[in-house]
């Protein structure tokens, strides 16, 4: 029996209704912070989210407060010219806290440029993370030692590697979990067909999460796809797709932490969409006010996931104002390390330009790094 029939009989459905995603979409707390009742979370026979429990939500919270407090201090430092570029996730971080934190020390993450607070709650350093922005030549950290992958600016180039990690892993018997990245404009290109093909085909443990920010630069979703949404195109490859509140740090966590586990448990692949939005603009090079209206932007600013998950766990008596002025502290403390960090210049070795190119030096390169290496002594000895 094929895989994905067998997840559909485990949860007593059709095979459509396995694949196709759930009526609308999973939301467990309202925007206001209230746990909704059953009926309007969205839920479906064989889509039943249970609420995650306030020890996870709170630690979740907490990686939400220093992200949102990096973001803003990133955007600060591109201003201050101390930072080359930034794609900022203000408003998408619980999307980002929740790929992170629904995943084990033993599986593998692959980010997108725009992914930083994901990198954070992966326990990367908040210097190394940014490396790669101020300019150079790396990405920061050892990809292999957090299991992250470099943030790919390439568009959807990280979903291949994801699935091509996952096959191997596989190979080698390792029980991994893969999960790859991506936003709503890199689904429009061939590398997201070939990623999902791929994993559909081979059954690997790939969950492609989809964040939905609603513009590809300045290209608004209505003009990328035709489909009823993102996770409706999985069932054309024979995947499970799920759509979630993408603000809605808990709906993420209950959605994200069932497709690890049904991954782990051969039930993969799944293509989950996040309906988020991008509070600021692409880049520090980028003018929002070209393509969208300050009366979208504030619809989306009552739907902010920090005030949410804020609101809901004072309710449920597990925030207070202690709790909270730690938190708030511990995110300063972060962003003022990482504001003092990036306002010493670092030293540079521009030998190392060509050390990890290849395995094996090539003749031209060779000739290249002695040429710099000359005019680099060259210079030395005339100072």
């Amino acid at each position: 029996m094929p895989w994905a029939e067998q997840s559909a009989q485990s949860f007593g459905i059709t095979i459509e209704d396995y694949l196709l995603p759930t009526h609308g979409r999973i939301q467990l707390i309202s925007p206001e912070g209230a746990l909704l009742p059953v009926e309007e979370q969205g839920s479906t026979p064989g889509h039943e989210y249970p609420m995650p429990d306030h020890e996870t939500l709170l630690n979740a919270y907490r990686q939400l407060v220093i992200g949102r407090r990096v973001n803003d201090q990133n955007h600060a430092l591109v201003r201050q010219g101390r930072m080359a570029v930034y794609p900022s996730s203000h408003g998408q971080e619980a999307s980002e806290v929740a790929a992170a934190l629904c995943l084990d020390a033993r599986d593998w993450l692959f980010p997108t440029y725009r992914d930083t607070v994901a990198v954070l709650a992966r326990g990367v350093a908040p210097l190394d993370v940014m490396t790669s922005f101020r300019g150079d030549w790396h990405c920061g950290y050892d990809p292999i030692e957090h299991r992250t992958a470099a943030q790919s600016t390439p568009l959807t180039t990280q979903l291949l590697h994801a699935v091509g990690l996952a096959q191997a892993a596989r190979l080698k018997g390792e029980d991994t979990v893969v999960l790859g990245m991506v936003g709503d404009g890199g689904t429009s290109e061939g590398d997201f067909h070939e990623a999902l093909n791929f994993a559909a085909v081979f059954k690997l443990p790939v969950i492609f999460f989809v964040q939905n920010n609603k513009y590809a630069i300045s290209v608004p979703i209505a003009k990328q796809t035709a489909a009823p949404s993102i996770a409706h195109k999985a069932v054309g490859y024979g995947v499970a797709g799920e759509r979630v509140d993408g603000n809605d740090l808990a709906a993420l966590l209950a959605v994200l932490g069932r497709a690890v586990s049904l991954c782990r448990e051969g039930g993969g692949p799944f293509l989950v969409e996040a309906d988020t939005y991008r509070m600021q603009a692409h880049t520090n090079a980028d003018d929002a006010t070209r393509y969208r209206h300050d009366e979208e932007v504030a619809e989306w600013q009552h739907k902010d996931p920090l005030k949410r998950m804020r609101s809901y766990l004072t309710e449920a008596n597990v925030l207070n104002d202690d709790v909270e002025t730690e938190i708030t502290e511990a995110a300063e403390n972060v962003a003022r390390g990482l504001r003092e960090a990036m306002s010493v210049q670092p030293e540079l070795h521009p030998l190392e330009l060509f050390d990890h190119v290849y395995t094996v030096q090539t003749p031209q390169l060779a000739a290249q790094r002695a040429q710099l290496a000359e005019e680099l002594e060259r210079e030395g000895a005339g100072s």
